[in-house]
């Protein structure tokens, strides 16, 4: 049976890679809809973005929905200095052949989840919390249909736009606490493990040797230059790992941890603190990822995007 997901995100090149992951495992994923949020981009770019992968991978029938044009509270931070002024700098892509669904991204979350079945639906956000925020705000009554929410952002360590915070966690940091207080079950992807999925120049080159136009554009969007200071001699994956979990959790290994989200003004707004150790003594509420079999990974990712066109 086909795990159903929705898929929230801010294209960015590793956003890119993880819808065209979950393309290209229809026989395991049934991805009901992605919908867009502001944040590597604006979020007008984030949906044009979305439906230039969603022609890319072949997946027209999959709608896309625009979601959030800022954060909760704070007034939008985003990284065209990392992904380029179009979010997907590297992947020349052409303009999409077609349009977003009608309906706002928030309104198409609530309507899925009050149609899943009783088994529920498993959220996959890739990029700030606004939406999946917004929707269990105006919605609690979906909260028992979300099986899972499995997420990209926060950070055991150093941040990467601040000391203390990751991206994702950093632009909408009160959207991120509502999410992680939402009783749900949340498996955790940060920088502490995504930092490990480097796509080498061996992973990338083979990428860009599979002969169809989604290696091309990836090899693009991998190879594209890239401000100093990012810290790697590869290419971390960030979000693909989300998709990857869903897939092979058997490559991943973590720990139930009790995660705190950082709100108030000053130099540690967006700092997920994760209490690795039980030193707290508070209930946990999310399972954090900490390790990789990077290179098994990559390896199966690989494989999956050969058969795409």
């Amino acid at each position: 049976m086909r795990e159903p997901i929705i898929i929230d995100t801010d294209p960015g090149q590793d956003d890119a890679v993880a819808l065209l992951l979950a393309f290209a495992a229809g026989d395991r994923l049934a991805l009901r809809a992605i919908t867009t949020v502001a944040g590597n981009v604006p979020v007008a770019q984030t949906t044009i973005n979305a439906l230039r992968i969603r022609d890319l991978g072949g997946a027209d029938i999959v709608p896309v929905h625009a979601g959030a044009e800022g954060p909760l509270v704070f007034p939008l931070e985003t990284a065209e200095f990392v992904c380029g002024p179009d979010g997907l700098a590297g992947a020349g892509l052409p303009p999409p052949k077609s349009t977003r669904a009608p309906g706002h991204a928030v309104e198409a979350i609530i309507a899925i989840c009050r149609a899943a079945s009783d088994d529920g639906i498993t959220l996959c956000p890739l990029g700030p919390l606004t939406n999946l925020a917004l929707a269990f705000r105006l919605a609690p009554d979906i909260l028992p249909k979300v099986k899972r929410i499995v997420l990209m952002g926060g950070a055991i360590g150093l941040g990467n736009m601040t000391p203390a915070a990751e991206f994702n966690v950093h632009v909408d940091p009160h959207a991120a606490a509502i999410v992680f207080d939402c009783g749900r079950p949340i498996v955790m992807f940060g920088l502490g493990v995504t930092l490990q999925a480097i796509a080498s120049h061996e992973h990338v080159e083979r990428i860009g040797a599979l002969g169809n136009a989604t290696g091309r554009a990836i090899h693009g969007m991998l190879t594209r230059p890239r401000p100093g200071g990012l810290g790697t001699a590869g290419h971390p994956m960030h979000d693909p790992c989300v998709i990857a979990y869903l897939l092979w959790p058997e490559l991943f290994a973590g720990r139930d941890c009790f995660v705190e989200v950082e709100t108030g003004a000053g130099p540690l707004c967006g700092r997920t603190t994760i209490d690795w150790n039980g030193r707290l003594r508070q209930p946990a509420n999310a399972h954090v990822i900490g390790s990789v079999e990077a290179h098994e990974l990559f390896e199966r990712m690989i494989e999956r995007l050969a058969t795409l066109p």
